[in-house]
C-alpha cells in the first residue's frame, strides 16, 4: 500500500489506525457520511489542506478498501469519492469521537462546515424524540442538498432530495452558521430575507427544532 506506514501491531486499535490514522484521513470519512462527493468538494471542505495531500489520502483510502471512485462518465467525465460499506461502519465512530471531542477545552478558530454542522445534529440526536419530530426536512445550503428523515428512533441525514418534504430550509452557509452559533436568530435570518423556510408551521417547527436542538446544548460549546 503505497506510502501507508503500520505500527506492526496486531491489536484492532493499532490495525484501524493503519488504516485511517494518517492526518486528514479521518476528516475525509467524515466529509463523505453524508454521500459522494467530487474531489474538489472535499478540498473545499477542509481548509489546511493541499490538494497533493488530499490525493494521496483518497489514493490510500481506496487501496485500503475504505473509500471508492465512481465514475460519472460521458458527458459529465464527472468523478465521485464516496465510502465503501465498510468505510460507513465508521459512522458512529466517528459520532461518538465527536462527542468527546467537543468536550476539549480548545476551541480553534476555524468555522464549522456543512458537514460538520449536520453531523451534529445527528450526533446529538434524542431517540426518545423521534415521534414529536418525526418527518423529511430538506436543507438547501448554497449548491447542496440535503435530505433529513426522522422515523421510528432515528434521524437518517444525507445529500439528495424528496419529492415533497414536510418543511424546507433555504440559506447560504454564513448564515446558517450564524443562527447556529446564536450570532444572529432564527426570525431575524427569516426576516433579512437570508433564510426562507416552506412548509406548514408545525414542520416548520420540527425541522429547526431538529437543526437548533445540538447548538443549545453543551455538544457544541
Amino acid at each position: 500500500m503505497s506510502g501507508v506506514r503500520s505500527y506492526g501491531d496486531p491489536c484492532g486499535v493499532a490495525r484501524g489506525l493503519d488504516v485511517i490514522g494518517e492526518r486528514w484521513a479521518l476528516l475525509v470519512v467524515r466529509d463523505l457520511l453524508l454521500g459522494p462527493r467530487r474531489f474538489n468538494d472535499l478540498l473545499g471542505g477542509l481548509p489546511g489542506v493541499s490538494p497533493n495531500v488530499l490525493s494521496q489520502r483518497l489514493r490510500q483510502l481506496t487501496e485500503q478498501g475504505v473509500v471508492q471512485r465512481r465514475d460519472l462518465g460521458p458527458p459529465t467525465r464527472v468523478h465521485l469519492y464516496e465510502l465503501t460499506e465498510w468505510g460507513r461502519a465508521l459512522e458512529p465512530i466517528l459520532l461518538q469521537f465527536g462527542r468527546w471531542g467537543s468536550q476539549s477545552p480548545q476551541m480553534p478558530e476555524g468555522t464549522l462546515g456543512i458537514d460538520s454542522l449536520l453531523l451534529s445534529v445527528k450526533a446529538s440526536f434524542d431517540p426518545a424524540r423521534a415521534p414529536e419530530l418525526a418527518g423529511t426536512y430538506a436543507f438547501h445550503i448554497d449548491a447542496d442538498t440535503i435530505l433529513a428523515e426522522v422515523a421510528e428512533d432515528a434521524v437518517q441525514i444525507r445529500r439528495g432530495t424528496a419529492p415533497d418534504p414536510d418543511a424546507t430550509l433555504t440559506t447560504d452557509i454564513d448564515t446558517l452558521r450564524a443562527v447556529c452559533g446564536s450570532e444572529i436568530t432564527l426570525s431575524a435570518a427569516v426576516e433579512s430575507g437570508a433564510l426562507r423556510l416552506t412548509g406548514d408551521e408545525d414542520a416548520q417547527r420540527r425541522l429547526t427544532d431538529l437543526l437548533l436542538t445540538p447548538f443549545t446544548s453543551a455538544f457544541t460549546r
